[in-house]
């Protein structure tokens, strides 16, 4: 071919500059080593560059002949669908986690700059107005004002200082929820915030008393380290076995299952329970009104602190149940006492221990002869024994072997305590009660049963007044064990189980 190339044309340019006519030439002047060199050196001339601080968007009318100008629009395009693309990757990849992570270095265009932009798919993590994000709250200068006249701003301001005060709750301890105050915008007062603030250190203090009284107290279902150390030697000198768990709590000890090992001067039973009493002082208050009056613990109450009262409850339950075995009531036989902790046989079998009278559902036969058991049981207890079980019902009784058992001794006093008639008929109103609930037809009702156990023949039209003949007969025994009292501490000496001594009995 000859000749290249046609005759240019003079047509509009889409740039909204024309064409400048080429003239034609031919395939040897463009292959001229001349032309070329001529062609390089026009190359690399440069216009000079316009001023591009400016905002880089331009009106519809701007002037677009600047090659320039058209490549810097194009790539502020190719940013814009960077960034919607990457906006879509961030958004996939936190997926609906909590922490998330943001892509906002990698961005090209940044919210400040892209201000204008109206894409749908923007995400409040890669924008200034995240609601989430804790804004500083507004501060004032030193000078404490800002503006002037009618649009004057101090630190005083409602405003302000509410926010500030709102932004100041994030100091408060991790445990203490203050939810999200910032970002709805939430303002609190000063008296609002103080009160927070004061209560926040207050359940600090109380959460810390408390996980220090456990430490050093034995509460439900868990022992402090001594007792957990008493347990242990236990174990070590042969006593036990194994201590296996809980099996109950009260509202004044722990009581837990254990396998029994052996004495070397009795026989330990297969199955044992420890009878761990509770050292919290505040979980049984009124403990001292059944040991305080009881002659023979009067003397000693009177000399020791309230966490050896607690010893000496533990030794006043070993001694009630020597007695009552002794007479040959059912009831647990005592192993060994440590301080607070009552070794007693295990009434059940197999790890399971034998229902309460309240649990169990007998027939009406059983019923009847589980009442005449209580019955004579009460009549031992108060005749050959001289007690009075003082907590007697449904919940401190077993049914075991088709008998009715007694637990929970602890409380029990003697008649001539100055409450123990009062005890008495309080142990006969819950008896009588459940037995006729039950439908044993032969139930004596509470005065009937109180004059059966006792023996006493008090009669009265009505329970005031029983009560009040009650309160006299104990203010005589009263009096009376003022003057004689003395002569039956010999009492104590019952044969009871022995201690466990140990040497570190001064605590």
């Amino acid at each position: 071919m000859d000749q290249v190339g046609i005759a240019a044309k003079e047509t509009k340019s889409p740039w909204g500059a024309p064409k400048q006519v080429v003239a034609a030439c031919s395939l040897a002047d463009v292959m001229s080593e001349q032309l070329a060199k001529q062609l390089d050196e026009e190359c690399n001339v440069f216009p000079t560059c316009p001023d591009v601080s400016e905002p880089l968007f331009v009106s519809e009318d701007a002037d677009t002949s600047s090659d320039l100008m058209l490549a810097q629009m194009l790539q502020m395009e190719f940013d814009r669908e960077f960034d919607t693309q990457l906006r879509r990757e961030e958004k996939k990849f936190n997926g609906d986690s909590k922490v998330s992570i943001s892509f906002e270095n990698y961005r090209k265009v940044h919210p400040f700059a892209d201000s204008d932009s109206s894409e749908d798919e923007v995400d409040w993590q890669d924008t200034r107005h995240d609601p989430y994000q804790a804004d500083k709250p507004t501060t004032t200068p030193r000078k404490g004002f800002v503006g002037k006249g009618k649009n004057i701003t101090t630190k005083h301001d409602e405003v302000v200082c509410g926010r500030k005060n709102t932004a100041r709750m994030e100091n408060f301890a991790p445990e203490f929820q203050v939810g999200d105050g910032i970002g709805m915008d939430l303002k609190l007062s000063n008296q609002v915030y103080n009160a927070l603030k004061q209560h926040c250190y207050t359940e600090q203090r109380r959460s810390a008393r408390v996980h220090e009284k456990k430490e050093h107290s034995t509460a439900e279902q868990a022992v402090d380290p001594k007792t957990r150390l008493l347990m242990y030697k236990m174990v070590n000198a042969g006593i036990l076995e194994n201590i296996n768990g809980c099996i109950s709590t009260g509202k004044e000890s722990v009581v837990f299952h254990a396998d029994g090992g052996s004495l070397e001067d009795k026989a330990v039973p297969g199955e044992c329970v420890l009878k761990v009493f509770k050292t919290t002082l505040n979980e049984f208050k009124n403990r001292d009104k059944y040991i305080k009056d009881d002659y023979r613990f009067k003397d000693r109450f009177s000399k020791l602190n309230p966490r050896k009262v607690i010893r000496m409850w533990a030794e006043k339950e070993m001694h009630n149940l020597a007695r009552m075995k002794k007479a040959g009531i059912l009831c647990p036989e005592v192993v060994i006492l440590k301080k607070h902790i009552l070794v007693m046989s295990f009434i059940g079998q197999d790890h399971v221990p034998a229902p309460k009278l309240k649990e169990i559902k007998l027939g009406s036969e059983d019923m009847k002869g589980a009442y005449y058991q209580v019955l004579h049981m009460m009549q031992q207890l108060y005749q050959e024994c001289n007690l009075v079980h003082a907590d007697l019902s449904e919940y401190n009784m077993l049914w075991h072997e088709g008998k009715v058992w007694v637990i929970d001794v602890s409380q029990s006093v003697e008649p001539t305590h100055p409450h123990g008639l009062e005890f008495l008929f309080r142990d006969c109103r819950n008896v009588s009660t459940f037995f006729q609930k039950a439908g044993v037809a032969d139930a004596m009702n509470v005065h009937d049963l109180f004059n059966a156990v006792s023996g006493l023949q008090i009669n009265a039209d009505n329970e005031a007044e029983f009560i009040a003949q009650i309160e006299a007969l104990e203010k005589m025994n009263e009096d009376h064990v003022q003057k004689s009292g003395r002569k039956a501490i010999a009492m104590m000496t019952d044969g009871g189980p022995p201690l466990f001594d140990d040497d570190d009995d001064d605590d």
